[in-house]
């Protein structure tokens, strides 16, 4: 008789082994994904950016095997559908209009990252009974706390076909992604382009770079509490502007200049030695993470040069691949291209769940529609085109 896995759930990710969680979580020791880490996680929880008063209320599951930790998912309490970027807003309307409940929700994500990455986190040698646990754990938790649904956002291909074929509906969306086949530099990569786009990209930079000051990418032991005081000063106005209120908290960005100072990319716009713009990347195996930006300061592309064209250089020189956040169909004029991105469902209601899959089939079309269009008016020469799935 096979040794049954067990699931549990947990106050938040602090109390979970951080060794126990980073072996599910970065089972090849790569550090691809730094949103995964317990380090990340759990300065969400200890700066107050997730837990009361935020509508993220931290659940982590964790599964057992002969007592051993096989498998965790960051699982979240949702009391709203801000901070996901897998919109689902429209279904909430739907659903209170009937008469439902729609909050509060299950959510399994990393909270206010649009990242792709693994989301049922299995060690080594786990992975089929791991994966099977967890999502089959999670729906059990929504279903027996009167939960309206559970919602698996901006996980991997390979899980958004597991879990479909454990009766989860699968949505598609998609981003913009700059893809590196091994450019040895930045004028490499123009060269691959229409000449009209690499002359616009060359007076995009040559304009960004004459704001009247330096910019500087600083890494580690450079990135100094100064540099922290002037970026949340940035954050702030992103946040105000685009969301209301800034999602993250000033101590976050203490913690993980702590912790993760290694993973971290603060690109700054410096104008006589004073921060006036600034973005900050996540760095990982394969994939640097474009997140955050903010300025005080308005100058004609700078937000393009510090967001995409620099993180372009950075991923040039270091190997890796770009990923820049949600949405921004701007981002393709820039070699940024689309990809299909994954999410999984489950809805507790019967009748609202064939409506939410009917929906998807049709959505899914749409995309896929999209993303052809987006790919063929992308500015690669035809012969340098990535291929799309």
């Amino acid at each position: 008789m096979s040794t049954p896995v067990t699931i549990t759930i947990h106050e938040g990710v602090a109390a979970i082994d951080a060794a126990d969680w980073d072996r599910c979580a970065d089972p090849d020791g790569t550090h691809d994904n730094p949103f995964l880490s317990h380090r990340f996680l759990s300065a969400l929880e200890e700066s107050g950016s997730v837990g009361a008063g935020t509508g993220w209320t931290p659940r982590p599951i964790v599964a057992r095997k002969a007592g051993k930790i096989i498998g965790v998912a960051p699982l979240y309490i949702k009391h709203h559908s801000q901070g996901e970027y897998v919109f689902d807003h429209g279904w909430a309307h739907a659903f209170e209009r009937a008469g439902g409940s729609y909050y509060p929700k299950a959510q399994i994500a990393v909270p206010f990252t649009p990242a792709t990455g693994r989301r049922l986190l299995a060690a080594q040698g786990h992975e089929a009974e791991a994966i099977a646990a967890l999502a089959q754990g999670a729906v059990r938790v929504a279903a027996e706390n009167d939960l309206s649904s559970l919602h698996i956002t901006f996980c991997t291909e390979a899980e958004a076909i597991a879990g479909e074929a454990l009766g989860l509906m699968r949505r598609a969306s998609q981003q913009f992604h700059w893809e590196n086949p091994g450019y040895r530099s930045f004028d490499d990569f123009l060269s691959a382009l229409s000449s009209r786009k690499r002359k616009t990209i060359r007076r995009e930079r040559a304009e960004a770079q004459g704001f009247g000051g330096e910019i500087v990418q600083l890494r580690g032991s450079e990135i100094k509490p100064q540099h922290w005081d002037a970026f949340w000063r940035f954050y702030q106005d992103t946040g105000n502007r685009k969301w209301g209120t800034p999602y993250l908290t000033r101590q976050f960005f203490d913690l993980i200049g702590e912790s993760m100072s290694d993973d971290l990319l603060l690109i700054l716009a410096l104008r006589e030695g004073q921060p006036i713009a600034g973005a900050l990347n996540f760095i990982g195996g394969e994939t640097l993470y474009g997140r955050y930006w903010g300025c005080t300061e308005h100058h004609p592309f700078l937000h393009f040069e510090l967001c995409y064209y620099q993180a372009i250089d950075f991923a040039i020189a270091h190997r890796l691949r770009v990923e820049a956040g949600a949405q921004g169909d701007h981002k393709l004029a820039r070699g940024y291209m689309p990809t299909e991105t994954h999410s999984l469902h489950w809805i507790a209601h019967p009748d609202f769940r064939e409506a939410v899959a009917q929906f998807l089939t049709k959505e899914r079309r749409a995309i896929d529609h999209e993303i052809e269009v987006f790919t063929s008016y992308g500015p690669f020469r035809r012969e340098n085109r990535p291929e799309q799935d």
